[in-house]
C-alpha cells in the first residue's frame, strides 16, 4: 500500500483530483494493491471514482448480437430485475447474471428472424426448450418466463408465449464416482498447506467452497479432535488432523499479527477480516477433473456406496435434502447391481 501511494501522490499538489482512470492501470502492472490504496486517498478527500460500472460493462457484453428491438427490451427487463420496479423486488447482482445468461441463448436465436418480442411465438420457446436438458431447461424456462412476464405488465406484448409450459420433472443420470488418476491429479495440484487442507475438508468431509471459506477459527477444536462444518461437528481424523496442524502453523508464521478471524486466508484478506472468495479456494484445482465440487460428490457417492444406499444415513451424516440423499442412494444402488452383474458373468 505504501508503494502504491508513494506511485500515485508522485507529483501531487495541493487541490488536485486523482481519478481512478488515471491510477489503476498502473497500479496493476506493478501489482500493487489497489483497493487499500484508494482507501486512504479517499480518506484523504482526493480521489475520484470515475470508472464505469461493473454491471454497465458485463451488461453491454451480454446483450452484444441482439438485435435492437430485442436489445433494447432485454435490457429494460434486467435493470427491473437489478433494481425494482413498481410490482417487482430488486434482485441481487447474482440472480439477474443468472437469468439474462439462461435467456441470451434464446434471445440471440430469435434475434437472426425477430425484431422484438411481441413476434416470438409458444411455439418458438418450445422449440428453444427443446435444446436443453435437466436443470438448464428449468433454469431457461424460469429466466423466459420472469421475462415474459415483465414484458406482459409493461405492454410490450399481447400474449405470454410461455403460459401453461411445464418445467417438468428432472430427469437425473447416475452419479459416477472418480477416477484413482483423477484423484491423484488432483492431489499433485495441491502444492501448498492451504491447497492441501482445502482438498481434504472437499474429499473427506464433503465440505462445499462456500463452507470451507466460511470456516472460523473457533470451528477448529484440536484438543478435542473436532471439526464444525456449517453447524455439523465432522471428528477430525489424521490426515486432516495433519494437515489443519501444517495450515495453523504456516499462518502463525505468515500473518502473525492478522485480525481474520477465518480459518483460511490470503494476502488479500489477512489484511481485513472478511473471508477468502470462491475463486481463490477453487483456484488450485481449476482445470482437473476432480474438482472440489466432483471430490466433494464423490465422498458422499462413496458413503452411499460403503455404508449402504441409506438415504436416512447419507442426509444425517451430511446434513443432504431428503431428494439429495434420495439421489446419492439410487446412484449408489445402481452401481452395486452393476457391479454384481458383471461379477456374475
Amino acid at each position: 500500500m505504501n508503494r502504491g501511494l508513494a506511485v500515485v501522490l508522485t507529483g501531487y499538489v495541493e487541490g488536485d483530483v486523482i481519478r481512478h482512470s488515471e491510477i489503476f492501470a498502473p497500479l496493476r502492472a506493478l501489482d500493487l494493491r489497489f483497493g487499500h490504496t484508494v482507501t486512504v486517498l479517499e480518506a484523504m478527500g482526493i480521489f475520484q471514482d470515475d470508472s464505469v460500472p461493473s454491471f454497465e460493462r458485463w451488461l453491454a457484453s451480454r446483450l452484444e448480437g441482439l438485435v435492437p428491438g430485442i436489445r433494447a427490451e432485454a435490457e429494460r427487463w434486467t435493470r427491473v430485475l437489478r433494481d425494482g420496479g413498481p410490482r417487482s423486488r430488486p434482485r441481487g447482482e447474482d440472480t439477474v447474471w443468472l437469468y439474462l445468461n439462461h435467456v441470451r441463448p434464446a434471445l440471440l436465436e430469435w434475434s437472426t428472424r425477430y425484431d422484438h418480442l411481441r413476434e416470438v411465438t409458444r411455439e418458438d420457446v418450445l422449440a428453444q426448450l427443446r435444446t436443453v436438458y435437466g436443470h438448464r431447461r428449468r433454469d431457461q424456462l424460469v429466466a423466459l418466463r420472469s421475462l415474459f412476464a415483465w414484458a406482459k405488465r409493461s405492454g410490450l406484448i399481447f400474449r405470454n408465449p410461455t403460459s401453461r409450459i411445464k418445467v417438468g420433472q428432472n430427469e437425473y443420470a447416475v452419479l459416477q464416482p472418480l477416477l484413482p488418476a483423477q484423484v491423484d491429479r488432483s492431489v499433485a495440484a495441491t502444492t501448498t498447506p492451504s491447497a492441501r487442507l482445502i482438498l481434504a475438508l472437499a474429499a473427506l468431509h464433503a465440505a462445499r467452497v462456500a463452507q470451507i471459506g466460511s470456516l472460523m477459527l473457533d470451528d477448529v477444536d484440536i484438543g478435542n479432535r473436532r471439526l464444525t462444518i456449517a453447524g455439523r461437528v465432522h471428528p477430525l481424523d489424521e490426515l486432516t488432523l495433519k494437515l489443519l496442524l501444517d495450515w495453523l502453523e504456516h499462518r502463525r508464521k505468515r500473518w502473525s499479527n492478522t485480525a481474520n478471524l477465518h480459518l483460511l486466508i490470503n494476502n488479500q484478506t489477512a489484511t481485513g477480516t472478511g473471508r477468502a472468495s470462491n475463486h481463490w479456494i477453487n483456484a488450485p484445482l481449476r482445470g482437473q477433473d476432480a474438482t472440489l465440487e466432483r471430490l466433494r460428490v464423490d465422498r458422499q457417492l462413496e458413503e452411499a456406496m460403503v455404508r449402504g444406499p441409506d438415504p436416512l444415513h447419507l442426509a444425517e451424516v451430511f446434513g443432504l435434502h431428503e431428494k439429495t440423499a434420495m439421489r446419492y442412494a439410487d446412484s449408489a444402488r445402481a452401481l452395486l447391481e452393476q457391479a454384481a452383474e458383471q461379477q456374475h458373468q
